[in-house]
């Protein structure tokens, strides 16, 4: 039977004889196996045997195992790492063989990497996913990660503001380990009190002599040599691209969008209530549509996607680049720049 990880705990009302860990995160597999442990536990499987399928390794141990007494405890969990998600012919058998007289004594995990097509249609795997439950572990995306990050925000009780929220799944997207660490901090840091995506710069960037904020501030006003100079120091200082990108896109989408209904005939004066622009902001985007068209920003978004796009599947820290898409929001640097590419 097929179980997402975020559905195990509606099953952990019983114990099935075995469960089928496989996927390519290493936090939901811990987190995963570590809610069967302790279920098992209250019902008294005290007593855990870990195997590896090494070079060598030797499928009796397996059954040796299954069929064992205990020394410490009448119920024993199994614990089975297949690091290539392939038993053979003889794994195949055995595992084949153990759930067919399924032992109320015995419990069985087996974990390996993300499963083929060929695989999960292999006899052994339906053999054992017929007796068991499969909890394939792999790392959410998209939506699902924003499913998964609101549960972990609900399950630490934090009250983050939607730009807080925003932020958190801009930074860690695909890092679930780094999320929940990073949620942990939260937690301890301010267990009530609403957090703003201000506030989170603050607990991850260094402690830098400007802000990601006083940047974009700079940006929207058109201050190219504080702007370049508070980029190099945040440079200098080691705060962390992401969380750079994060704001950038933050506001050339805030400003697209206003430009956008500007061309659709609204006044500017109804966007700052829908958009929750402050006041005291009001001025900063006022200037900052007055000097960018809506072909200028198009193009500063494609290329704070390719900074991004480099960052997240090269691991590349492009500062040149976004130093470059930080004089775009100079009109006249259009001009001279836009032709640029970014590699």
């Amino acid at each position: 039977m097929r179980v997402y990880p975020d559905q195990l705990s509606r099953h952990l009302n019983q114990l099935f004889p075995c469960y089928l860990i496989f996927g390519d995160d290493p936090w939901l597999i811990e987190t995963t196996k570590d809610q069967i442990r302790q279920f098992a536990k209250r019902q008294g499987f005290d007593e855990k045997v870990q195997l590896i399928q090494e070079t060598g390794f030797n499928w009796n141990d397996l059954t040796q195992e299954w069929q064992a007494m205990s020394l410490f405890s009448s119920k024993r969990l199994i614990e089975l790492t297949l690091p290539q998600a392939k038993p053979g012919a003889e794994g195949s058998s055995t595992l084949q063989a153990l759930l067919q007289t399924p032992n109320p004594d015995m419990l069985l995990i087996i974990e390996g990497p993300k499963l083929a097509n060929e695989q999960t249609n292999s006899k052994w795997f339906k053999t054992l996913d017929a007796h068991g439950i499969y909890l394939p572990c792999a790392t959410p995306e998209g939506d699902q990660f924003m499913r998964w990050l609101d549960g972990r925000i609900k399950h630490f009780k934090l009250n983050l503001q939607p730009d807080a929220r925003a932020m958190l799944h801009s930074l860690y997207e695909g890092n679930l380990l780094a999320a929940d660490q990073a949620m942990q901090l939260l937690q301890l840091l301010s267990p009530t009190n609403p957090v703003s995506a201000d506030e989170l710069s603050h607990y991850f960037e260094d402690q830098s002599r400007f802000t990601v904020f006083q940047l974009t501030d700079a940006l929207l006003n058109n201050k190219q040599d504080s702007a370049q100079h508070m980029l190099a120091q945040l440079n200098g200082e080691g705060t962390a691209l992401p969380i750079l990108l994060w704001a950038l896109f933050k506001e050339l989408g805030l400003l697209f969008n206003l430009k956008c209904e500007q061309a659709q005939g609204v006044a500017l004066s109804a966007l700052w209530g829908k958009h929750r622009i402050w006041d005291k902001r009001k001025p900063l985007y006022q200037a900052a549509l007055q000097r960018l068209n809506l072909e200028q920003l198009e193009h500063m978004l494609a290329l704070a996607s390719k900074l991004e796009l480099n960052l997240k599947q090269q691991g590349k820290e492009d500062w040149t680049g976004l130093s470059h898409l930080c004089l775009l929001f100079d009109p006249r640097a259009h001009r001279h720049l836009a032709h640029i590419a970014i590699d």
